[in-house]
Order: structure tokens, then sequence, then C-alpha cells
């Protein structure tokens, strides 16, 4: 899996309609064979941040850097933000789901 958290700071002026204009992008990605999820969130304690957490199997990397999606991504984005992007890229080998969390076991 690779697990990827990016933080973005939108101009003010699309802070409130920031997921709108990034909507197609983050469809398309979602729709990628190799895409196990695309979630993006804002934040609570400032709300001028969002932060997108994706993850894809090992393999699907390229693809997605390489995709048309991606590169009008690399047009769009630059637009709308105030600065770059800040990232962590991680690869976890042979990683593909959501475990349980062992720390806050919910009985059932």
């Amino acid at each position: 899996m690779i697990l990827i958290n990016v933080r973005f700071l939108p101009l003010p002026e699309y802070v409130e309609n920031f997921r709108e204009k990034v909507a197609e992008f983050t469809e398309a990605s979602r729709a990628e064979d190799g895409c196990l999820f695309f979630d993006w969130f804002r934040s609570t304690d400032r709300p001028d941040e969002y932060i997108l957490v994706e993850s894809f199997k090992d393999d699907a990397a390229e693809a997605h850097v390489e995709s048309d999606h991606f590169r009008a991504a690399q047009e769009l984005f630059p637009t709308l933000l105030r600065e770059t992007p800040t990232i962590i890229n991680t690869l976890i080998p042979g990683k593909t789901e959501w475990d349980e969390m062992a720390e806050f076991q919910v009985e059932k």
C-alpha cells in the first residue's frame, strides 16, 4: 500500500468551495483501478486547511501520476493554493486495508 497524506492551504477565495474545485480530480482518482481510498478532510482546528488521505495499491503510483487527470491537476492546484502542499508519502508493502486499533477495542 502506498499511503499519502497531503496538506493543502487554498487561497482565501477558494477556502469554502475548494472541494468543488477539485471534484473532477477526486472522482477520477477514486475511479482508478489501484485506488484503495481517496478522502478529503477539512481541519476543525484550522478551517482554511484541507487534508487529503489517499492510498493506492503498491504498483499503482505510476499510473496515478501519469494519468490525464493528474496532469490536469498539476495545472489546476497551483492556481487554487496559497503555498505548495506538504506531503507524507509512505510505502507499506503488502498492506491493502485498514486494521482495527487494538488500544481502543469496542466490546460488541
